[in-house]
């Protein structure tokens, strides 16, 4: 089975699947390895590894860290070209729709993919869609793009439909690192019901809560990153995946 086969397989069997984004540049190396454990034990369904920077040497070393502590999949979240390693079991092969910058549609995907072929890494298409969120966020000033207007639903459920019949895996509607404000439950209602591919949703979710509410628009995968570096417990590692798996 592939790792986009597993993660599906996840989400329709728990409702929708829950995912941490961890970026190696915030990582304790002394206490990573226990969240690791901790986070698979309370119910996570994968882990993303990357970041709009990652400025420390240490990309390759935190995917070995985690796929050493851990057997469910490990998918790199690219930020820039730099960001792949055979390591890991697959990378989400991004195609920023939501922006009108040609080097993060198709420019950095032609450069990276001899390298992902060589590596015989899988990777899974992925259209990813940036929500305005009330503050400029990292992505949204390192790609040079404007996000789609939060209030704008229609807007995002051109840019789905776009991307399904182009033929991406998945959808990822992200608000980005640190949001003042999640993407709106009105937002992924209407792309999950004209649009047919597994809709991920990401950035700014702090409560199990919202990310319940999430699930319930529509989210196949909720991705959960900041809020952890906060408060990295069990006990809410395990709330976030109580609230997001609906059965």
């Amino acid at each position: 089975m592939s790792t986009y086969e597993t993660l599906l397989s996840s989400s329709n069997a728990r409702g929708a699947a829950y995912l941490i984004l961890i970026d190696p540049d915030k990582i304790d190396g002394n206490s990573f390895p226990k969240f690791i454990q901790h986070s698979t034990a309370a119910g996570v369904d994968g882990f993303l590894v990357g970041g709009s920077l990652v400025l420390a040497d240490t990309f390759e070393d935190c995917i070995r860290a985690i796929k050493k502590n851990t057997k469910v999949p490990v998918v790199i979240f690219p930020g820039s070209v730099q960001q792949i390693s055979k390591e890991a079991d697959a990378i989400l092969y991004l195609s920023l729709l939501s922006g009108r910058n040609a080097e993060h549609i198709i420019g950095s995907q032609v450069t990276a993919a001899p390298i992902i072929k060589k590596m015989k890494l899988e990777a899974i298409s992925t259209a990813y869609m940036l929500v305005e969120s009330g503050k400029t966020t990292s992505a949204e000033f390192m790609s040079n793009t404007k996000p789609l207007p939060r209030n704008k639903p229609d807007i995002a459920v051109a840019h789905a439909l776009a991307a399904e019949y182009i033929g991406f895996k998945l959808l990822y509607l992200e608000a980005g690192s640190g949001a003042e404000h999640s993407v709106p439950e009105e937002m992924i209602a209407a792309v999950a019901k004209y649009s047919s591919v597994p809709l991920i949703v990401g950035g700014g979710i702090r409560t199990p809560d919202d990310a319940r509410k999430k699930v319930k628009a529509g989210a196949k995968f909720v991705v959960t990153g900041n809020i952890l570096e906060k408060d990295g417990s069990k006990d809410l590692i395990k709330e976030f995946a109580a609230a997001i798996h609906l059965r």
